[in-house]
């Protein structure tokens, strides 16, 4: 029995693989011109939520979206969820229907194919480098006068297996209060178990994601940014806390 899941497990992780692939090497012309001007990432973003629609459906995931508010297609914001799983991406491009641009990992782009869109749609980030943090501000800026919302994962990447909720870094704090933008909380109910960064992991089965209230930033200071970071933690701890029991 325990042989069995093994397989399945390893048959699972590369079928995971095949689906991400699939589609980007279907749509590659469709993408490239998607990419081509920096004034149609709409049209980009639109092919990347069926993208992970595709992969959700095709690795068995049943997901579910509750949300306390809608966000505004005509206004930006800041989007925040919990990391746990490579499958956070994807239920994130499927929650969320207003254009957004993810600030991730610089490492990310060396996966083949993905990493070719990745580096050129994304804002990346070397969390090692301070020089590279401070680069993620100004791309980051831009998207947002250009009318984008941005996505961060505040953990600042996928916490040890036990980790309940990480601590979030400050980045996405700072730049909502810079820009005056609602902060949009998410919480990711069922990623772990169904796809988390363990190999010998995982199965289909339901995900649930929670849009929270948005959190208003207008009139607020840098010398906010602590407390907006630990009100939007907390939003999120609670909630994974209600799912949990």
């Amino acid at each position: 029995m325990r042989a069995f899941k093994y397989i399945f497990w390893t048959l699972y992780r590369i079928w995971f693989y095949v689906l991400v692939a699939l589609p980007i090497l279907i749509l590659f012309p469709f993408l490239l011109i998607s990419i081509s001007k920096e004034s149609w990432y709409p049209y980009f973003f639109k092919l990347a939520r069926f993208w992970a629609k595709f992969i959700l459906i095709g690795m068995g995931f049943t997901y579910s979206i509750k949300r306390e508010q809608t966000p505004n297609k005509s206004k930006s914001y800041m989007f925040i969820a919990n990391h746990t799983s490579m499958t956070d991406i994807m239920l994130m491009l499927a929650a969320v229907k207003n254009p957004f641009v993810f600030v991730g990992k610089a490492e990310l782009a060396k996966i083949p194919l993905f990493g070719f869109f990745y580096k050129r749609t994304c804002i990346l980030v070397d969390r090692s480098s301070e020089k590279s943090r401070k680069a993620v501000f100004l791309r980051a800026q831009r998207r947002l006068k250009s009318g984008l919302s941005i996505c961060i994962f505040p953990e600042g990447g996928v916490p040890e297996e036990d980790v309940f909720l990480d601590s979030f870094k400050d980045g996405a704090f700072r730049l909502a209060i810079n820009h005056q933008i609602p902060i949009v909380p998410i919480t990711f109910a069922d990623n772990k178990k169904r796809f988390s960064f363990t190999f010998f992991s995982g199965s289909p089965g339901k995900m649930r994601a929670y849009i929270h209230k948005f959190i208003k930033t207008e009139g607020l200071t840098i010398q906010s940014t602590k407390a907006l970071n630990e009100q939007a933690r907390m939003v999120i701890l609670n909630k994974l806390q209600m799912y949990k029991k």
